[in-house]
Order: C-alpha cells, then sequence, then structure tokens
C-alpha cells in the first residue's frame, strides 16, 4: 500500500538491530484517518471470508484491531499478556516471545469470548519473526475456530516469520513489505 510506505518513509525511523521506529503514527501516536485506510484494504482482501471476529494481541495491535472491525462490522478479542481479576473462568493461552521486548509472555484469551463458530482474522501491527502471530494462531486453533487470515501492517520481509507461517498454509495480507533495512535506508518489495 503505497500510502503507508509514504508514510513510513516520511516519519519513521530506523534504529539498530533491525527495529523500525513507527511510534508517531502506528503504535504509540496513532493516526486514526490512516487505520481507516489500511481497514479498508485488510476488507477489501477478507470482504468474502464472513469475518466474525478480529483478533490482536496486546497492545499496539488493539488500535488497528478496533479500526479495522468498524470495516468488518464485527467484535475485537485482544490476547493479554497477564491474567488479571476482571478475567473469571476458563482461558487459552499460549507463551509468546517478543523480539522488541526480549521477553516471553504468557498470553491468554477468555474461553467465553473466542468461540469454535467464530471466523477469525488476525490484525497486529508488525510482522517479523512471527512469534505473536504464531501465538494468535495457536489460540484459535486451541478454540477450534476458523482461521481465515491475518491482516498486517508492516512485514520485515527479510526475517523469518511471514515465509513460515505462509508455508503453514496461513494467508498473509501485509500493506507494507520491507524487503531490506539498514541503519540509512529502507527498500520495499514491489
Amino acid at each position: 500500500m503505497r500510502l503507508l510506505e509514504e508514510r513510513i518513509l516520511r516519519d519513521g525511523k530506523v534504529r539498530a538491530g533491525g527495529i523500525l521506529k513507527v511510534d508517531a503514527f502506528l503504535n504509540h501516536q496513532m493516526d486514526v484517518e490512516l487505520f481507516g485506510e489500511l481497514a479498508k484494504a485488510w476488507h477489501e482482501a477478507y470482504k468474502d471470508d464472513n469475518v466474525t471476529k478480529i483478533l490482536t494481541i496486546e497492545a499496539s495491535g488493539i488500535g488497528l484491531a478496533c479500526i479495522a472491525a468498524q470495516e468488518f462490522g464485527c467484535p475485537v478479542l485482544f490476547a493479554k499478556k497477564t491474567k488479571t481479576k476482571n478475567i473469571d473462568g476458563q482461558v487459552y493461552t499460549t507463551r509468546v516471545a517478543s523480539y522488541t521486548h526480549g521477553y516471553v509472555y504468557d498470553v491468554i484469551v477468555a474461553k467465553d469470548y473466542l468461540l469454535p463458530t467464530d471466523r477469525v482474522l488476525l490484525i497486529d501491527d508488525f510482522l517479523a519473526n512471527g512469534a505473536a502471530l504464531e501465538g494468535l494462531c495457536d489460540l484459535v486453533h486451541q478454540a477450534g475456530a476458523t482461521l481465515v487470515g491475518a491482516g498486517i501492517a508492516v512485514e520485515k520481509c527479510f526475517q523469518p516469520g511471514g515465509r513460515r507461517l505462509r508455508e503453514q498454509g496461513l494467508r498473509i495480507e501485509s500493506l507494507a513489505r520491507i524487503a531490506s533495512m539498514s541503519d540509512d535506508s529502507l527498500v520495499f518489495e514491489n
């Protein structure tokens, strides 16, 4: 998506260690108008898949998922990184390693909100090594729900996550696909 690529080039910052900082518009301060355009693109890609639920992971994907859910007319569910007192009853749980934070999280979703009858679209801001997306896939499979695919804002194609998950049969629609990145350059895939 050219709009997102242009925004990354204008306002994104490449950091050491393969980090792309896009917190000015994507995952800290959020450009809701841009999110609306991303949501339209995902809706166009998945409009025939009868999505009944959008699933993301706490925290950066929540804003994107909410705007996407408006396009699909369905609820958003986010996997929590900690079990809080207000989650009672049974939960699905999986472990997710965060590349950015360097930490492994136990993430949970209440069984009441992820049902075998759901047709689930995963939404997230980044796909690099694929750990978060794998964890979300695991939660959907635990529930016996149908996983229709994933909508990703930015995919780092030079890292293995997207390739590995596609090889496993996951349909992934990434709107900005980065082929390579260094301290002074960033190249998008066509």
